[in-house]
């Protein structure tokens, strides 16, 4: 197969298997190189996303995957050693560690994002199991269980210590390093949430989560620990060809995922972590169609007569 292509997409998630089917439907010819592991590996199932509920992320991505190699679609298992701007008529070189080079009109970042975890023992061994993050794709299945949140200094703890009570009445919110206000307290109380203070020390784990052991040797039961973890997008290559970013340091797009930089779009949670899986579904696509509607405009201009 030839090594040109109208569009390469970097990550094969969500977003970027949906932006492939999009764009192998419309006729385009597409490679997606998908190298690393997706962000929720660790989960067993995915929630929230109409007729997919309670399918494993692993089967959607190789029904996706199927699908789109069905329209012609090219799937690459390796990793981009990089990206440059090529000179001539086509507009992406993207190198890749295996020594293929690859050379493309359109360029579609969609690498994901990678979660920081706060340095507590358990936590990472638990992640995606019974340490989590969303309550929308996990709290049904915990649901009236003894839950605990880790207090911290991000803004969407308290945000999240007022909504996991819709999920269960047996709610804990573990203070660890976070400060309260009166204000804190009092909506707290008011949604019968349970503060406890002092540090962390570890979780205890005996085969499941089964609770948090303070610095003070205190030990309070838990079956489900959500935390907030620190959103880092994977954007080297955003970086490379010269994206711009904004100040906490996600790349600019526009609502179809067009970067700063010609020709180059991004799409899911590189540039947007707050979205699901059925979001970054959705961004794929409306990123696809606009990489579409680009070539083809492109293919349409006429070299304008100077004589």
């Amino acid at each position: 197969m030839s090594d040109l292509y109208d569009v390469v997409i970097v990550g094969g998630g969500t977003a970027g298997l949906s932006a492939a089917l999009v764009l192998t439907r419309s006729r385009r010819t597409v490679a997606v190189v998908r190298g690393g592991a997706p962000r929720n590996a660790p989960a067993e199932h995915m929630h929230g996303f109409l007729t997919r509920d309670g399918m494993s992320p692993g089967e959607l991505l190789d029904t996706g995957a199927a699908e789109v190699a069905g329209y012609g679609g090219e799937l690459i298992d390796d990793l981009v050693a990089g990206v440059e701007k090529a000179d001539g008529q086509h507009d992406f070189t993207v190198r890749l560690a295996g020594g293929r080079t690859l050379t493309a009109r359109r360029l579609l970042i969609a690498t994901g994002l990678r979660d920081e975890l706060p340095d507590l023992p358990g936590v990472r061994e638990r992640w995606g199991i019974d340490v989590l993050h969303c309550p929308y794709c996990h709290g049904y299945e915990v649901r009236d269980q003894p839950l605990g949140l880790l207090g911290g200094t991000d803004p969407r703890v308290p945000h999240l210590a007022l909504i996991l009570p819709q999920w269960s009445a047996d709610m804990t919110l573990f203070q660890h390093t976070m400060e309260l206000s009166d204000t804190d307290r009092a909506q707290l109380a008011a949604r019968n949430v349970r503060v406890v203070e002092g540090e962390i020390a570890r979780l205890v784990i005996d085969g499941t989560l089964r609770g948090v052991e303070l610095v003070d040797g205190r030990a309070v039961p838990c079956s489900a620990l959500f935390i907030a973890p620190t959103f880092v997008p994977n954007a080297d290559l955003l970086h490379t060809v010269g994206c711009g970013f904004d100040e906490k340091g996600w790349p600019v797009v526009d609502p179809s995922g067009r970067t700063t930089v010609p020709g180059v779009w991004a799409a899911g949670n590189v540039s947007n972590p707050a979205a699901q899986v059925v979001g970054a579904a959705s961004a794929g696509y409306s990123a696809a169609v606009a990489i579409n509607v680009d070539l083809a405009l492109a293919a349409a201009q006429v070299p304008v007569s100077t004589g």
